[in-house]
């Protein structure tokens, strides 16, 4: 950081002195709070930049805030969490807030206590991606630190939630598989915890859109779901279970990509082709899905979009907004090389 007049430190005063402006406006700049022009944005970075200011995050702290969001989530073997991430970083790329990422595994108690580290290390903010832990808890937590649910559709006043139109997004896939001329369409869906008192978990919007596109074409009897969990290896197991058996699906639809690709292995060990023999579908499209040997037709969540979206509701949230906000972003479907006709 530059000195200014005898090597004395920059300070706010400096740069709302160097921009024309009042010093509570360079403070709002800085807490990026809800409201701010793009002007006014625009004018007190340019004179941060002409005097190499940086806030210094001992005093930010000191004043209450550590200028830092948690965001949690289960595991980084998912690409769509790298999607969602990409958005987060892109809306905080602006402010002087830091993202510290936590992975805490599929189980409900290690999410639980990461959550309440991210709570006592005093983070200004806490994004929780798909929560496996209870929704008691993750109201407990909100009414504590300003704090957006991602994925889940059950909402409530102590957070925000940004969710996709899951049912819709299962009932694309559906469509799509039907007009080649499916009819056995089988779903492989991650496990949920009965416990935690989610209703509207996205696997289970998910199962119950898929279930009612089934019926709306006459498929009831065909439906048939395989739960797993969102992983490789989860995706596998219920691809040797749906695909070794008699009677096997002529398609098959995956709750996410990361186990589509575990259905792609079981697939070929059991030496059925993709799509000759097997038809199969995704969700999320993320980077893997578009890869040249994959080319996996998927249902696309814009998680870039999500993950913006959240980090800006919380912003918002931190800067005082108390009134509970839901966005819903709407899929599309993506075909690629891995749906074709019903064999035969």
């Amino acid at each position: 950081m530059h000195p200014v007049g005898g090597g004395r430190r920059v300070t706010i005063t400096d740069v709302a002195r160097h921009a024309g402006v009042s010093t509570s406006a360079v403070s709002k700049v800085l807490r990026n709070a809800y409201g701010v022009s793009d002007a006014m944005r625009e004018r007190v970075r340019e004179a941060m930049d002409a005097l190499d200011y940086r806030p210094h995050a001992a005093a930010r702290g000191m004043r209450g805030r550590t200028y830092t969001i948690g965001v949690l989530l289960d595991n980084l073997r998912n690409a769509f969490f790298a999607d969602i991430l990409d958005g987060v970083n892109e809306r905080l790329r602006s402010t002087d807030y830091q993202m510290l990422l936590g992975a805490a595994g599929f189980g409900a108690e290690d999410q639980l206590r990461l959550a309440r580290a991210m709570v006592d290390r005093q983070m200004d903010g806490l994004i929780l991606i798909g929560p496996g832990f209870s929704r008691a808890e993750v109201v407990s937590a909100a009414a504590t630190v300003p704090t957006v649910v991602i994925g889940h559709h059950d909402t409530a006043d102590a957070y925000d939630s940004v969710v996709d139109a899951d049912a819709e997004g299962a009932a694309l896939v559906v469509d799509h598989l039907v007009a080649l001329g499916h009819r056995r369409i089988a779903l492989t869906s991650a496990h949920g915890n009965d416990s935690a008192g989610w209703s509207g978990t996205p696997e289970r919007v998910q199962r119950r859109g898929y279930r009612e596109a089934m019926r709306l074409h006459g498929l009831d009897e065909c439906a048939r779901v395989a739960t797993t969990a969102y992983s490789e290896e989860g995706g596998y197991r219920a691809g040797m279970e749906l695909l070794a058996g008699p009677g096997r699906p002529t398609a098959v639809f995956a709750g996410a990509d990361v186990a589509a690709m575990g259905v792609f292995r079981a697939a070929r060990e059991l030496g059925l082709r993709i799509p000759e023999d097997v038809s199969l579908a995704g969700y999320n499209n993320t980077a893997v899905a578009a890869m040249a040997p994959v080319r996996l037709t998927s249902v696309d969540q814009a998680g870039g979009l999500m993950g913006s979206t959240a980090a800006r509701l919380l912003l918002e949230r931190i800067d005082g907004r108390t009134r509970a906000v839901l966005m819903s972003v709407s899929p599309s479907l993506v075909v690629r090389g891995t749906t074709g006709p019903v064999p035969g």
